[in-house]
């Protein structure tokens, strides 16, 4: 009898419970969510692995000689001009061999002119001994005589003079070698580096073996950026195209500047990870104080560009080109049309309207189509 009671009683609740079920929802999901709009939307290619701050203008110098330094006028990080003497080695020997070389050259000249002189006397005899063989005074052997002395005199003015211009030479040449001790700045910039003091040596280097370098000289307004670009980008790149540079240095500025060159191979170093080299040259005016050769760089090349074309954040976009819209208090799932895009944005071409209002964030399991659903406030 008891269990004729409960029966009844059983079926009312189930029944109770079924029609909340039919006739209520769950709590509505609170999702984030942004218009669909218009706007500006590009097409990057970013550089796979951080790019390089370099210098067009960067000269690692050394001496064409060996010798003693014994002067260095500016320290490292000074600024300097071009031509400006940056290292002098001990020059003793040469300016001797030059003060030897040119008194060779006076002595030279002097012999030069004794002989010249000589030749000249020797002419002016021939001629008169000439005269005078007409007339029959000076025998035709004498005059013979004259012309050949007039004709050896004559070689010696000449061999003394190829003698002057080999002792100029010479003078040439020990000037050459007297300015190999210096060292002057071929630009103006900043000394970088510098690897040696006065007092120390610099060991010359054998026949075709340079001297390891003492100074790197550096222009830090002549700044670009060489970045790596994946082989799989490589085609969509060109040179003109606008990029955005950051720099570790300044962050949150950005730089503006064009591809000045793309390198013709893909560098196949690494086989997991080919790149071709793409340069940027920055924009003129652009403040790169504190900004150094050698810093990171990240590079971003707008490949392409539309203005005012309808768009949604690119996080909205799920697999299959399908997103979630929020439409009456439920999500409605539909499919659009994408065109180009980056990670910030993506153009829409069909499937949506402006204003509509698509989720942007469908990391739980609550958020899918048909759900009842409110925007984050």
């Amino acid at each position: 009898m008891r269990g004729k009671v409960w029966l009844p009683v059983l079926v009312v609740t189930v029944a109770v419970a079924l029609s909340w079920l039919l006739f209520h929802d769950s709590p509505p999901v609170v999702v984030e969510v942004a218009k669909v709009s218009r706007g500006v939307v590009e097409e990057i290619v970013v550089n796979t692995r951080a790019g390089t701050v370099k210098a067009r203008l960067r000269s690692k110098l050394s001496p064409q000689t060996g010798g003693l330094v014994v002067a260095l006028p500016h320290r490292k990080g000074e600024r300097v001009s071009c031509g400006a003497l940056l290292l002098k080695l001990d020059d003793r020997v040469q300016r001797a061999q030059l003060q030897l070389a040119e008194k060779e050259l006076k002595a030279a000249r002097s012999r030069s002119q004794e002989a010249c002189e000589a030749a000249e006397l020797a002419q002016r005899e021939w001629a008169r001994g000439e005269a005078l063989a007409s007339e029959g005074v000076v025998s035709a052997q004498s005059l013979d005589l004259l012309a050949s002395r007039r004709d050896q005199l004559r070689a010696s003015c000449v061999a003394a003079q190829a003698l002057v211009e080999q002792a100029e030479a010479q003078v040439h040449l020990a000037q050459a070698q007297l300015a190999l001790t210096e060292l002057v700045a071929p630009f103006s910039g900043v000394i970088a580096e510098l690897a040696t003091e006065v007092g120390e040596w610099i060991t010359p280097a054998p026949p075709g073996v340079p001297i390891p370098p003492v100074i790197d000289l550096l222009d830090p307004s002549s700044l670009y950026v060489l970045a790596p670009v994946d082989e799989l980008d490589v085609a969509r790149v060109s040179i003109g195209q606008e990029v955005r540079v950051t720099v570790d240095p300044k962050p949150g500025v950005t730089f503006r500047g064009r591809v000045s060159k793309l390198s013709p191979y893909i560098l196949d170093l690494a086989e997991q990870n080919r790149t071709a080299d793409v340069e940027v040259e920055l924009d003129p005016g652009a403040d790169l104080s504190g900004v150094l050769p050698g810093a990171s760089a990240d590079v971003e090349i707008v490949v392409s560009r539309k203005e005012n074309t309808l768009r949604i954040p690119t996080s909205a976009v799920g697999e299959g080109r399908r997103v979630l819209v929020l439409s009456d208090g439920r999500l409605v799932e539909r499919q659009v049309d994408t065109g180009i895009a980056n990670w910030q944005y993506t153009e829409v071409l069909s499937g949506l309207a402006e204003g509509e209002e698509v989720v942007i964030s469908r990391d739980r399991p609550e958020i899918k189509p048909g759900v009842r659903a409110v925007r984050r406030q």
